[in-house]
């Protein structure tokens, strides 16, 4: 009896790795104008797993368009994020790595080191990139969900709500459409390995499925946040507490259907506002406190009589002078911080003009001959003004079904592209747009090489 006891506890204690009683809470909406369809405690907070990496990719990508930081940039991994543990990458401490390849691996393979990787090299320490998310959460709208790491691992306060992850969502898809394909993708290439996409068996099962995220932590339960596109109709299904990954699954496949009933057949796109973009937050304070914040708000000066002008003048160059030195010490100390060296009088000095330097005359009779004007064609190659046509189809959802088989196929030419359906009266044209000629040019080839019907498309 004693042996039964104990072997019954034993097999006890590894039921949690089989699902959880976590809070169960549902939400739906038509993405395209964001209303409500179905809601069950969509405004309980609760923990949001690996749906966390929405934001962290979310923010990967405003810094990217911000200038912050490039996609080619190598970014070299800290012992913190080598040290999380899985779901991961396999990132080593001390690696270099393409951010671009981060991004494929959180957004992919959920990798958790890829997370954190991204939040340090975007804000420098994991605790102030989520005190970022936080704000770009409240910015969004999202006003019952705060962040404490950048991966979703359960962390105290760490919480959110199916209705921000919902809003969250609709942010990644119409704020940056030219990313959103990552997330329909069944594998990538993460700069290191191959990884399998999260997320397959609903992509691979549900008709019209292109992402997003899924999560999973013994506190959450199996959470979803899914988006499936049928003619004109996006849904948008999230699901928090889920008891298995397939019963998650079967879960949100039927709020999807539920989705798609309740939905309008048209309806106006109205896409979200924006958030404010405001980088990482400091900056500001760290420029005040090395220029000194003006301690008073100077009116302008009178026009000085002829009594007054010399004391005016006095009055005003000392006011220069106090400001200037102020001026001259914050930033003297903003370069020492940032290792700047000043420059000494032998390099700040130009050099002597040359004595064989003929200078320009004003006696027309020994003005040089005219260099010949030479006028060029402005070129369009370099811009992201081109794009291919792979096909005409009879319906919307063949064309956008061969964009994504196509976009699978061939992600090392086609990533980062736009995936459009041009409908006209012949039909539903699928294209990839925002490339170069050069790159246009490329895909096309490798794609007939597959015999895939493909032209090129120029800029109009």
């Amino acid at each position: 009896m004693g042996l039964f006891l104990i072997a019954f506890l034993w097999l006890l204690s590894f039921a949690p790795l089989q699902g959880v009683a976590a809070p169960y809470a549902a939400m739906v909406i038509d993405a395209r104008t964001g209303e409500v369809l179905h809601s069950r405690n969509a405004d309980t907070r609760l923990h949001p797993a690996s749906l966390t990496k929405m934001m962290t990719l979310y923010i990967a990508f405003e810094a990217v368009r911000n200038g912050e930081i490039d996609l080619d940039t190598q970014v070299r991994i800290t012992k913190k994020a080598a040290s999380e543990p899985p779901s991961k990458l396999g990132l080593r401490s001390g690696q270099r790595i393409a951010f671009r390849y981060l991004i494929r691996a959180a957004a992919v393979k959920s990798a958790n080191d890829a997370a954190t990787a991204i939040g340090i090299a975007i804000s420098g320490s994991e605790a102030a990139f989520a005190r970022r998310m936080t704000r770009t959460a409240k910015a969004m709208g999202m006003s019952r969900t705060t962040f404490k790491n950048a991966h979703g691992l359960t962390e105290s306060g760490h919480l959110s709500t199916a209705r921000d992850m919902t809003t969250l969502g609709r942010h990644l898809l119409y704020d940056y459409p030219q990313y959103y394909n990552l997330f329909s993708r069944q594998s990538t290439h993460a700069g290191i390995k191959t990884v399998p996409n999260t997320n397959r068996r609903l992509l691979a099962a549900y008709k019209g499925a292109d992402g997003i995220k899924t999560g999973y932590t013994r506190a959450a339960g199996f959470n979803l946040v899914a988006s499936a596109k049928r003619k004109d109709e996006r849904i948008i299904a999230t699901v928090f507490g889920g008891k298995s990954g397939a019963s998650r699954n079967a879960k949100v496949a039927e709020l999807l259907d539920m989705g798609f009933r309740r939905a309008p057949s048209r309806a106006p796109i109205r896409k979200p506002a924006r958030p404010a973009y405001a980088g990482n937050a400091g900056l500001g304070a760290t420029v005040a406190a090395l220029t000194g914040a003006p301690n008073s708000s100077l009116r302008p000066v009178l026009r000085p009589t002829a009594g007054s002008a010399v004391q005016v003048a006095g009055t005003v160059a000392a006011t220069a002078a106090k400001n200037g030195a102020r001026i001259q010490d914050g930033i003297a100390a903003a370069m020492a911080a940032a290792d700047i060296q000043t420059p000494t009088a032998d390099t700040a000095r130009p050099a002597a003009r040359p004595d064989d330097l003929v200078l320009a005359s004003t006696d027309p009779a020994v003005q040089p001959e005219p260099e010949p004007e030479i006028v060029t064609r402005l070129s369009t190659s370099g811009g992201h003004l081109w794009g291919v046509n792979v096909g005409r189809y009879t319906t919307r959802y063949e064309a956008e079904k061969v964009l994504l088989k196509t976009a699978l196929s061939e992600m090392t030419t086609l990533e980062g592209t736009l995936r459009k359906v041009n409908q006209s009266s012949r039909g539903f044209d699928a294209t990839f747009q925002g490339m170069t000629r050069e790159q246009a040019d490329l895909a096309c080839r490798r794609l007939q090489a597959r015999n895939v019907t493909c032209f090129m498309i120029g800029p109009s």
